[in-house]
C-alpha cells in the first residue's frame, strides 16, 4: 500500500462517513470492523448505553446489553493495542453511561484489567449480584497480583535496607557492637597518652528479631477522585504488613472510618473493603489515627488525600500540628497514582507545609523510596524535590 493509499485509508478511518465522507476509499474486512467498533463509541448516534439518542454522523452504539458490550470488548481488544484499548474502556463508561452494564458478568469476563477499572468495579461493589460480584472479584485480583508483582520486590528492599540502617543502636549491648563502624565514626577522638580511641558514640549492629521499629499509619481517602490511589494503597499497604520490623495499619475514610489492618493479609479483601464515594472528613479520621499510636516518634503517618476536607478543616490543621508535635512523623501525598498532576486543595497544602509537612504527588515507583526516606527519619522533603527535578 502506497503512503497516499494508506493516508486516505486513515482519513476515511477518522472521518466514519461512508460514501458521504468524501473520500471515496473502500475499506477492508478487517478495517470495517475497526471502523465499527469505534463508531459504537465515538459516533454520533447514542448518548448512553440505553441506544435511545438520535443524532447524525456514524450511528453504532453499544446498546443496552452486556453480551453487545462484552463482543464490542473484544472487537477492540483484537484491533488495537492494550494502551488504547484502556483509553476507549474508560471513554465508554464515560461516554456512553456503561456503568450498570458493569454489574453483568458477561461484560466483567471480556474486560481487558487495568487499575482504572479496579477503581470502578470498587465503586460498584455494593450494588453488584453475587454472579457479578464472583466475577469482579476475579479482575481485580489479575489487576492486584500484576501490580503486586511490580511493586512487592522493590519495597521490601528498600524497606528492609532502610529498618537494618535505622535500628542501628547507639547503645547497644558488648555483643551488639559494631566495632568497624565505631571506630571509624570516632578516630577523631583517639587519645594519644592512651594510644586507644574514647569512643564517643558506639554503634551497634542492628539485630534480627520480630521487634517492631517502626510503626507505619496509612489514612487513604476513598472519595471518588481517589479510586486509582485506593488500589495503589491497599496493595502498598499489604507488602509493609508482611515486614514484621513494622506494625502497619490502613485506615480509610470519607464521612466515616473504616479500619481494614485485619485484612491486609489479602489485598483484594482490602479493596473490597473499602466503598468509593460520598463526603470527606480528614480531622475525624485522623483522630481515629492518633488513637492508634503507641509510640509516636517511631510513627509514620501517611496521609493520602486530596485534601478536600467536608469536615472542619481548622480542627484538621490543629489535630497536623498536635500529631507533629508529639513527634509523628507526617507526610501527606496529594495522589498515589501514575495519573499525572492531581487536583487538590491548594489552600490547605500550603497550611501542612507551614507546619513541616510536605504534601506531593507521588508515583507507585517513587512511595519506596519515599517510606526509606521516612524511617531512616531523612529529610523527606529534599527527597520530594530531587524526584520532581529528575521527572522534569
Amino acid at each position: 500500500m502506497s503512503d497516499d493509499d494508506d493516508r486516505m485509508r486513515r482519513w476515511r478511518l477518522v472521518l466514519g462517513g461512508g460514501d458521504a465522507d468524501g473520500t471515496e476509499e473502500q475499506l477492508s474486512p478487517a478495517d470495517a470492523g475497526m471502523d465499527q467498533a469505534l463508531a459504537a463509541l465515538y459516533g454520533g448516534g447514542s448518548s448512553d448505553a440505553s441506544g435511545s439518542g438520535e443524532g447524525g454522523g456514524r450511528g453504532g452504539d453499544l446498546g443496552a446489553s452486556a453480551p453487545r458490550v462484552a463482543r464490542w470488548l473484544g472487537d477492540i481488544r483484537r484491533y488495537f493495542p492494550s494502551t488504547v484499548v484502556q483509553v476507549m474502556q474508560s471513554d465508554a463508561i464515560e461516554r456512553l453511561g456503561l456503568q450498570r452494564l458493569l454489574l453483568e458478568p458477561e461484560m466483567l469476563d471480556a474486560v481487558e484489567p487495568d487499575v482504572h477499572l479496579v477503581g470502578t468495579l470498587l465503586a460498584l461493589g455494593r450494588v453488584m449480584p453475587e454472579a457479578s460480584r464472583r466475577t469482579a472479584r476475579a479482575v481485580v485480583r489479575k489487576v492486584v497480583e500484576d501490580l503486586q508483582q511490580r511493586v512487592t520486590q522493590r519495597t521490601r528492599a528498600a524497606v528492609t535496607g532502610a529498618l537494618n540502617r535505622a535500628v542501628r543502636i547507639s547503645r547497644p549491648q558488648h555483643r551488639d557492637i559494631d566495632w568497624d563502624r565505631t571506630i571509624r565514626l570516632n578516630l577523631k577522638h583517639y587519645q594519644p597518652h592512651l594510644r586507644t580511641v574514647v569512643p564517643e558514640r558506639l554503634v551497634g549492629y542492628g539485630r534480627r528479631s520480630n521487634a517492631v521499629h517502626r510503626e507505619v499509619l496509612l489514612c487513604v481517602d476513598q472519595s471518588g477522585s481517589m479510586a486509582t490511589s485506593v488500589v495503589y494503597a491497599g496493595i502498598f499497604a499489604s507488602v509493609l504488613a508482611s515486614l514484621r520490623s513494622l506494625r502497619t495499619s490502613l485506615v480509610v475514610f470519607d464521612t466515616a472510618v473504616v479500619d481494614l489492618t485485619e485484612k491486609l493479609a489479602d489485598p483484594v479483601d482490602v479493596l473490597f473493603g473499602t466503598q468509593l464515594g460520598g463526603g470527606t472528613d480528614i480531622n475525624r479520621a485522623l483522630a481515629y489515627c492518633q488513637s492508634l499510636i503507641t509510640t509516636p516518634r517511631d510513627t509514620i503517618l501517611v496521609l493520602i488525600s486530596d485534601l478536600y476536607e467536608g469536615g472542619s478543616a481548622e480542627q484538621m490543621l490543629r489535630r497536623v500540628a498536635s500529631l507533629v508535635g508529639g513527634g509523628v512523623q507526617v507526610i501527606v501525598l496529594l495522589s498515589l497514582n501514575d495519573d499525572g498532576a492531581p487536583d487538590y486543595d491548594r489552600e490547605h497544602a500550603a497550611a501542612l507545609a507551614n507546619l513541616g509537612v510536605p504534601a506531593f504527588a507521588c508515583t507507585p515507583d517513587a512511595f519506596p523510596e519515599i517510606m526509606a526516606a521516612a524511617i531512616e527519619r531523612r529529610d523527606v522533603r529534599g527527597l520530594i524535590e530531587r524526584l520532581a527535578a529528575e521527572r522534569a
